[in-house]
């Protein structure tokens, strides 16, 4: 049974004394077999660790970086550092060198743990620019230069064993540096308090059992992947695969998870994904399909109302045998539930996930609030919020940002509020309020039951020239859900009306395409053939029927790259990086607004 713990080193040692022998991690190998660590065996490596780092010279109070994706060594090296009363701060391996410096330079930190040689080589470049940086661990390779190896770095702690520090829940845990959608990174200083309020509270309100397990693929170097899913699931001695998001749809079957963690994007592709399959089986199958989740999303309209009707259920244990089954053997026939964090969810995506017999938990959190805020949970759960306050936090909702009666930004009180900004007291002045309240920087209102509902972030939030104000994730949300569209950034900034920026889904999109006797060889002339604007002017005209006119995308260009974190189009955490999309796309977005498109009609 878990117990509530102050720090994450005393809810560490209580998790690897109650549970020793459960498996806790759990990562392919290069015989392609699966191979799981347990918490007796973690706990052993974290000993070891927390002497090699002593004997790099690291004490309390220092800092202890990571550029690396999740793995086990990633949880060894952070849990070794919080022992040590230093804090972890980890960065992502597509993280640009100028991001790994600015972060290395800013935190000061004194060791590195670095994913491969590469990266560490990477970092030996510009080493004059790291005076407090002493030692690189490279984790996979054998290290080169100046830098020792992670074997290397147990191997000293078995030889130099050292105690856990005294370490309270005020100090320091990690520094967890934001994204930079605009501006530098901005490194949230977050306490062993902070985190462990938050782990507390929600596994009071959404307890775990020991034979839970997550498919891991959200970075934990972010704060939803690292407080939601390392540590809560540490906490009740559950266990994790170590996946990737390329990998998840290959592993979740071996996996077998009773629960994922994961961003809408994810359940926009399972959503995506089934349709497009149900369209090309057709016939009978689709017909039964249809049904099955026509009777689902009944259901769950009843369910809403605290009702209930034998003969929906009846049905809906028959198709659960036939059809829905066999859509959660994709996942490994055990998924139970998901917990859906970082943006909203459509409703739409959310009831048909629901109705395939997985529960979508939807939550609302940032970084800076370590990061949980509100979340649905069990008995508590309204389609479309995300959630009510976690215990011992409160949301407000000012609406003198907005002039609205009900929409206002979002701000939070409560023991999981971040200790400020690392180095930056101008910017902690204007987040916080007179008496601690975090200003979020995002709109949204609250029900009269409680329940938060999330409308967009101010600083995406843009006047037309017209003088109307447009959030642009929701219609962009609303897109993403035709078939044939795979990612969209919609802008309008003192423009007369809304157009976009849009990345097919190539695949679909040039099966279609050859149905339709278009030639498929050239995909960039594919994407310049009318016929092909039409249809995507018809999806986006359809999926926007429920949005105010003036929202309306009029008109887009295609692009056949999707944007990722790679190209810097999106955020290590998979957010559109607007600037930088508009950097690229500038010209086009300009000459969308100079003349009438003939399949648009005329710019009015």
């Amino acid at each position: 049974m878990a117990t509530d713990a102050a720090t994450l080193v005393e809810m560490l040692t209580n998790s690897v004394s109650s549970y020793p022998e459960n498996p806790l991690f759990g990562q392919r190998g290069t015989d392609n077999e699966w191979h799981w660590m347990t918490y007796a065996e973690f706990g052993e490596d974290i000993e070891k660790a927390r002497g090699g780092l002593a004997s790099l010279g690291v004490t309390k109070g220092d800092r202890v970086a990571a550029i690396s994706d999740n793995r086990v060594e990633w949880a060894v090296g952070a849990h070794a550092t919080y022992s040590l009363g230093a804090a972890w701060v980890p960065m992502y391996e597509a993280q640009t060198q100028k991001d790994w410096i600015f972060i290395l330079k800013d935190c000061g930190a004194k060791v590195l743990f670095a994913a491969t040689d590469g990266i560490r080589a990477q970092i030996e470049e510009i080493a004059d620019q790291l005076p407090d940086l002493m030692t690189i661990v490279v984790i996979d390779d054998p290290a080169g230069g100046d830098s020792i190896d992670y074997t290397e770095l147990l191997a000293r702690g078995v030889e130099n064993p050292v105690p856990l520090s005294i370490v309270t829940g005020e100090d320091l845990a990690g520094l967890i540096y934001t994204s930079g959608t605009t501006g530098s990174p901005k490194g949230v200083m977050l306490s062993h308090e902070n985190f462990m309020s938050n782990i507390n509270a929600v596994s009071s309100i959404f307890p775990l059992e020991e034979d839970d397990r997550s498919a891991s693929f959200l970075p934990w170097a972010h704060s939803f992947g690292q407080t939601v899913e390392l540590h809560a699931l540490t906490l009740f001695g559950a266990s994790m695969g170590i996946t990737s998001a390329k990998s998840l749809t290959r592993d979740m079957p071996e996996i077998k998870p009773t629960i994922l963690v994961a961003v809408p994007t994810v359940f926009n592709r399972v959503y995506d994904g089934l349709r497009k399959m149900m369209e090309e089986e057709g016939g009978i199958k689709k017909l039964l399909f249809d049904t099955a989740m026509a009777n689902g999303r009944n259901r769950i309209q009843l369910e809403r109302l605290g009702k209930r009707s034998r003969w929906m259920d009846l049905q809906n244990g028959l198709f659960d045998k036939i059809i829905f089954s066999k859509v959660r053997d994709r996942f490994g026939g055990r998924l139970k539930y998901a917990f859906s964090g970082g943006a909203a969810i459509s409703l739409e995506v959310a009831e048909f996930i629901s109705a395939v017999g997985i529960t979508v938990y939807e939550g609302y959190g940032l970084t800076e609030t370590s990061p949980i805020v509100t979340c649905n949970i069990k008995g508590a759960r309204r389609l479309g919020s995300v959630g009510q306050a976690i215990p011992g936090v409160t949301v407000e909702i000012d609406t003198d940002v907005t002039g609205d009666k009900e929409i206002g930004e979002i701000v939070v009180h409560g023991p999981n509020v971040m200790m400020g900004y690392y180095n930056l007291p101008e910017e902690n002045d204007a987040v916080f309020t007179h008496d601690r309240g975090f200003r979020t920087g995002d709109l949204g209102h609250v029900d009269e039951d409680g329940y938060l509902f999330i409308r967009g972030r101010i600083k995406e939030q843009y006047k037309l020239e017209n003088g109307k104000y447009v959030v642009p994730s929701p219609i962009e949300e609303q897109i993403q859900l035709s078939g044939f569209i795979s990612q969209v950034m919609v802008y309008g900034e003192q423009r007369p009306h809304n157009v976009a920026v849009v990345v097919p889904d190539i695949e679909y999109l040039t099966k279609w395409a050859g149905e339709e006797g278009l030639d498929t060889s050239d995909l960039h002339a594919l994407l310049a053939e009318p016929k092909v604007k039409e249809l995507l002017k018809t999806e986006i005209d359809r999926a926007q029927s429920s949005i105010k006119q003036y929202e309306r995308v009029r008109d887009f260009v295609l692009e056949a790259e999707e944007f990722t974190p790679e190209n810097g189009m999106l955020t290590p955490s998979l957010k559109v990086k607007r600037r930088a999309v508009m950097a690229k796309f500038g010209d086009e977005i300009d000459a969308m607004y100079e003349g009438a498109d003939p399949l648009i009609g005329r710019n009015e």
